[in-house]
């Protein structure tokens, strides 16, 4: 996953907890994560202490940052900075190839072009110290 040095103004900052802080900082390191079960081997997305499928503890695995649009929303009006510069605006469902789903902004085209099913890749824009968004864009 490229890592991007885009201005995206002042941002919400995700908390780095426990549980969700390996994922930010290896997103600013280029690396999108998703979590899979040693007992089961079922992937899931967003971080969680425990697998949804079995309760044993996940781990940490690199995802490939390739996807499809599962569904999206056009964002036409938001009044909070720094959204309101940025509308209209799509945010997407994306199916990874690994399984689970991931919920992130869709850049890279105008929100008439976005299809389910289009095919998407990720790239990441650092917001803090040593954190990372991921946000994705139609694959070349």
């Amino acid at each position: 996953m490229e890592v991007r040095e885009i201005d995206l103004g002042p941002r919400p900052v995700p908390a780095a907890d426990d549980f969700g802080a390996p994922f930010w900082t290896a997103a600013a390191e280029g690396r999108l994560l998703i979590q899979r079960c040693p007992v089961c081997d079922h992937r899931q997305h967003y971080p969680r202490a425990l697998c949804t499928q079995c309760g044993a503890t996940p781990e940490w695995e690199e995802a490939s940052g390739r996807g499809t649009v599962h569904t999206f929303t056009v964002i036409r009006q938001n009044g909070a900075q720094p959204f309101r510069d940025e509308l209209p605006y799509v945010v997407a469902v994306i199916d990874l190839e690994e399984g689970p789903r991931m919920m992130s902004n869709l850049t890279g085209c105008s929100p008439a072009e976005v299809r389910i099913g289009m095919e998407v890749v990720a790239y990441a824009v650092p917001i803090g110290e040593g954190i990372a968004l991921p946000f994705w864009e139609p694959a070349p």
